[in-house]
């Protein structure tokens, strides 16, 4: 099963081969549904899929897309008691996703667990699916793959494996273009290995950027990474005496904790 990028079916390994062109929409909600969930209840389930029909509705629903299932994919579900779930040899990339992210975040890992991700494990989940728990899951495994992304990079860099170090930032990076934590990854992987025109490179990269789409200024963490480079340092004393008061001036570091700072007061 792969939900990542979106929705497919491989049922090669049981001496045939379906894909989502043979499931009906219903059908691959079920699926999708079983893949993400452990061994959900029927009630569950129903209530989870049809949402906004009575509850006698919704068990009908769910009865005619386990037929429709098992008529296209027999026993790829198995039904015990109240429970469903999945046969115990189908593979699923999201939990195959979620097993790399507990490696890569694991204290205890060993250097030859540490190792980017399949390709095949960084597009989104079920794009184009707007179910609220499409989007919940969407978001949490987006949320912690960049973190364990971050984390890898951390870790290959520590182990002198600075190439592979990059490859983990970036795809944090090319995930979400405006997170600066990925950012500060990049340029502290530059740096470790003595580069410095590539940090600075990707520092002033990551600042026009934020400034253009947002009006910040990189935080602090940001800038002491490279403030210690004469052309930064003097880039910092030139914009500090064009805006010598910081009164009004928003930086990232102000809106990641909700802080929008009041203009000069009136009347005085």
């Amino acid at each position: 099963m792969t939900l990542l990028g979106g929705f497919g079916l491989d049922l090669a390994g049981r001496g045939r081969r379906s894909t989502s062109d043979d499931l009906p929409r219903a059908v691959q909600r079920l699926v999708a549904h079983l893949c993400l969930c452990t061994r959900p209840t029927r009630t569950a389930t129903a209530g989870h899929l049809w949402p906004d029909v009575p509850e006698d509705h919704a068990h009908g629903s769910l009865r005619s897309a386990l037929w429709r299932l098992n008529r296209a994919a027999p026993g790829l579900v198995e039904v015990s008691g109240s429970a469903l779930h999945l046969a115990a040899d189908v593979r699923v990339d999201v939990r195959d996703l979620s097993a790399w992210m507990r490696r890569a975040m694991a204290s205890a890992t060993g250097p030859e667990d540490v190792a980017l991700p399949d390709t095949a494990l960084l597009g989104d989940l079920l794009p184009g699916w707007y179910d609220d728990w499409v989007l919940l899951e969407r978001e949490r495994l987006r949320q912690l793959r960049l973190e364990a992304l971050e984390a890898v990079a951390a870790r290959l860099t520590s182990l002198g494996r600075p190439c592979e170090a990059l490859q983990a930032a970036h795809a944090a990076v090319r995930a979400e273009p405006l997170r600066e934590s990925a950012h500060r990854m990049v340029v502290r992987i530059h740096l470790a290995e003595g580069n410095v025109a590539e940090a600075v490179r990707a520092y002033e990269s990551f600042r026009t950027m934020v400034e253009d789409e947002l009006g910040v200024s990189p935080t602090e963490q940001m800038t002491r990474l490279v403030q210690h480079v004469p052309r930064i340092r003097r880039t910092l004393a030139t914009r500090r005496a064009v805006r010598p008061s910081s009164r009004g001036e928003v930086r990232s570091g102000d809106l990641i904790n909700g802080r929008v700072p009041s203009g000069p007061a009136r009347g005085h």
